[in-house]
């Protein structure tokens, strides 16, 4: 249906009647609301007849027409479907650039060129008094983890001190040949060593023979034969371990003999032991120390040897506690000293006490503690203090049983520490040097004219005042002093032979330029007392001697040609004073050595 065959008929009363059969009734009541209000307007007062009007008229619709939807229709539209994931990749490729930045200039640095550290090296030196000086190290890496390597060691000097009545020579020659190997979780090495040392005992007394005609007593000196010589063998080795329990095993063992059949033998080892416990660092040493010798004869007198032999079975524990500024470190030394000469067998116990507590950071450290310790003493480790020992001496361990200290350290700027401390020690069977009796005898031995020292042994305690001051200036001078102070009381000897009151020792090194550089060494000894005994027909004297202190001055200068090749010159006892280090043992007197060190690679 149309609009066109809308039809409406005009019937009395001013009632119009839709003839709209096919129209439905929301769109005909619509019609018919429309119809009503144009009409009212422009019906006349006239009695119209009965008849159809067709009224022709194009539908316009308003706002007002639509009606709202009160059911909400289904909607199967395709857009309106639910959406899909959708996965997606990107596919790149790179596409050459013809962009070139440009490069930005860093300021300029000066790079310090790195300083080539040489495996090798060789010193040799010349001087007066027919000395000798020579050193030859060389080391070599066998693989990542393996190495060898051998120290050659050699000083001699001719003799010539001007006060010397018999042959002042001396000579010292060492090799040492070691095996090595630094892996993950171990590390290893075996040393291998020989040493032969060669002195004479030149020092006979100033009034020697004064009782004999000038043509005996030449005779008599003439006769002396003063060689001592001594020969070191010694096997060691060190174990590292990384992980476990046992965190190292050291060991050495040494056989050392002289001329006159003295023999030694001197075995060491020590296992530590280190683990954690909560906050604690936990560390115990075991330690097994032998020493075992003979001499063949004894002082004055041919027929009676000397044997001696201790074995010494340790443990010392101890744990380290840290609290804020506070570290202390407990423990304790258990030993069993078994004599198996005389079978004066001992057990001992030590302190192992250590605490420090920062006053004032790293500026002021206050630290204390008391210590003990069984010393082992050694024929071997005689002569390197003194090597103008008799071949007739009795070897016994020191005990020590306790050393108890305090003191202040730290820094009075970043480039000045120093080190003040005080101790007080208590020491049973103390090893001090002291001159053999004086005899005139032709027929003694060459070490049995008072130009020999024996080892005697005394209770004794030490009251020591230590200083020490280091600092490095720059990076091209550095300053060093350090001095003690100490009081000795014998229980039994006069005094403690042939130990100064007071010692005192400086060194300054610089350089000069980048190729000269310099150093000065400075070193003070106060008295020492000594005593002497004259016992021979027909005198007979004892009596205190006195050491007078010494100063002594050295200094040495150098030249690093290049960075392989170095010379230098050392001058020693500046002041030429021929001092006596020992009684009747006057030293060298002004001593200049001349030589190069070249240092190589492989």
């Amino acid at each position: 249906m149309t609009f066109k065959d809308l039809k409406i008929k005009m019937v009395p009363n001013n009632t119009l009647t839709f003839l709209a059969p096919c129209i439905s009734s929301r769109v005909g009541l619509g019609i018919l609301f429309l119809l009503i209000s144009q009409f009212s307007f422009a019906q006349k007062k006239e009695q119209i007849g009965n008849e159809t009007v067709n009224v022709v008229k194009p539908y316009t619709p308003k706002i007002s027409d639509a009606s709202k939807v009160k059911e909400v229709g289904e909607l199967d539209d395709e857009g309106n479907t639910k959406k899909e994931v959708v996965k997606y990749t990107i596919f790149s490729f790179p596409v050459a650039s013809t962009f070139t930045p440009s490069k930005g200039k860093a300021e300029g640095v000066e790079k310090e060129k790195q300083v080539h550290l040489f495996k090798n090296y060789a010193t040799l030196g010349l001087g007066n008094y027919g000395t000798l000086i020579g050193e030859l190290f060389v080391n070599h890496d066998l693989s990542n983890t393996d190495y060898v390597g051998g120290m050659f060691r050699h000083h001699s000097s001719q003799g010539g001190i001007k006060e010397a009545r018999l042959d002042d020579r001396f000579y010292d020659t060492s090799l040492d040949l070691m095996y090595g190997s630094n892996q993950k979780d171990i590390s290893w090495n075996l040393d291998l060593g020989m040493q032969n040392q060669i002195y004479n005992w030149y020092g006979l007394p100033v009034n020697f023979a004064n009782t004999l005609s000038l043509d005996d007593r030449r005779s008599l000196i003439n006769s002396i034969d003063p060689k001592q010589a001594y020969t070191t063998i010694s096997l060691g080795g060190n174990v590292a371990f990384s992980d476990g329990i046992v965190n190292k095993v050291s060991l050495k063992y040494n056989h050392f003999t002289d001329i006159f059949n003295s023999s030694e033998n001197r075995f060491f080892i020590k296992p530590t032991v280190a683990f954690d416990v909560v906050d604690s660092a936990v560390k115990t040493d075991f330690i097994v120390d032998y020493v075992g010798g003979s001499f063949e004869k004894n002082y004055l007198n041919n027929v009676q040897p000397l044997k001696y032999g201790f074995t010494n079975f340790g443990v010392s524990p101890s744990f380290v506690m840290l609290e804020q500024d506070w570290t202390l470190t407990i423990g304790a030394a258990i030993f069993y000293s078994l004599d198996n000469q005389n079978s004066n067998n001992k057990f001992l116990v030590y302190p192992k006490f250590n605490a420090s507590y920062k006053v004032v950071g790293d500026l002021m450290i206050f630290y204390a503690g008391a210590e003990g310790d069984l010393k082992q003493n050694s024929y071997q480790d005689f002569v390197g203090v003194n090597p103008f020992l008799s071949p007739t001496l009795f070897v016994a361990p020191t005990d020590q049983q306790y050393d108890i200290f305090a003191g202040l350290k730290g820094k009075l700027s970043n480039n000045v520490s120093y080190n003040v401390r005080g101790s007080y020690t208590n020491e049973r069977n103390k090893a001090l040097f002291k001159s053999n009796i004086h005899d005139e005898n032709p027929s003694n031995e060459n070490y049995e004219y008072g130009n020999s020292f024996q080892v005697v042994y005394d209770d004794m305690r030490t009251l020591r005042f230590y200083g020490e001051l280091k600092a490095d200036f720059s990076d091209n001078v550095t300053f060093g002093v350090n001095g003690s102070f100490s009081s000795f009381k014998n229980a039994s000897q006069n005094e403690a032979w042939n130990l100064p009151t007071v010692k005192v020792n400086s060194n300054l090194d610089f350089n000069i330029t980048k190729k000269w550089f310099a150093g000065v060494n400075v070193f003070y000894v106060g008295e020492r007392k000594d005593f002497t005994v004259i016992d021979f027909q027909p005198m007979y004297k004892k009596g205190i001697v006195t050491l007078k202190s010494y100063f002594d001055l050295n200094a040495n200068l150098g030249y690093n040609y290049s960075d392989r090749l170095t010379g230098f010159i050392r001058a020693n006892n500046i002041t030429n004073s021929g001092y006596q280090k020992w009684q009747n043992y006057p030293v060298q007197g002004f001593q200049l050595v001349l030589g190069a060190n070249y240092k190589f690679d492989f």
